[in-house]
């Protein structure tokens, strides 16, 4: 999952890596346990794949303050060491690296895309590839959303009935945590409803549209 968030938000444009940090944690939300312990390693596997590549970029420069001239020669080398001076601590002397996708991450990460995950009730695992689903075909983004809807749909039927042989016996506060959790499944089997009505009208042949639209 990190592999595939990472090469997403480096298919829009190049990071470095606080910069690539801070956008997993602004896109996916909780997803983003990815600490830098975690970022780092992820970025050298892909790396060593030849699925990204890091360049080196000076930091950003702030501007060094003009120091007036002195008139005497030994007021000038002081001058010139104070200038010295406050462009290494303006620029830090550091650099760091720029990632930037290669066509053999572009590859991977379509892959990484368009499988079938092993673990479909993860919720996080539809979330991360939802938030990428504008760069799948109109098709695998439609299997993408009905999947997840019949899953929903077979884990509010599983819940319904291992309540109801033992619905009598909760108290108050479990009946509406059970209650709570049934009625967000149903919100989001409805949200993918609309979803998928929006995919199939985008995805419909024009006549098609107008005369639903009538």
């Amino acid at each position: 999952m990190l592999e595939l968030a990472i090469l997403g938000l480096l298919k829009e444009q190049e990071l470095h890596g606080y910069e690539l940090k801070k956008r997993l944690s602004d896109t996916l939300g909780p997803f983003s346990g990815a600490s830098f312990g975690s970022l780092y390693p992820a970025l050298r596997r892909l790396e060593t794949a030849g699925a990204i590549v890091a360049t080196e970029a000076a930091a950003t420069e702030r501007p060094v303050p003009a120091i007036p001239m002195t008139g005497s020669l030994g007021g000038e080398l002081a001058a010139f060491r104070a200038r010295k001076r406050t462009a290494t601590r303006a620029t830090g002397g550091r650099t760091r690296k720029v990632y930037r996708i290669t066509e053999t991450g572009e590859r991977l990460f379509e892959e990484l895309l368009a499988t079938e995950s092993q673990t479909s009730d993860d919720d996080r695992t539809f979330q991360l590839k939802l938030a990428f689903a504008r760069h799948l075909p109109p098709d695998a983004r439609l299997g993408l959303l009905e999947r997840r809807r019949a899953h929903l749909v077979e884990r509010l039927a599983q819940a319904r009935a291992s309540v109801r042989s033992r619905w009598d016996r909760l108290d108050n506060y479990t009946r509406s945590l059970v209650e709570h959790s049934r009625e967000s499944t149903e919100r989001d089997i409805s949200w993918l409803d609309r979803l998928i009505e929006n995919e199939k009208s985008s995805g419909a042949p024009e006549h098609v549209q107008k005369e639903s639209s009538v």
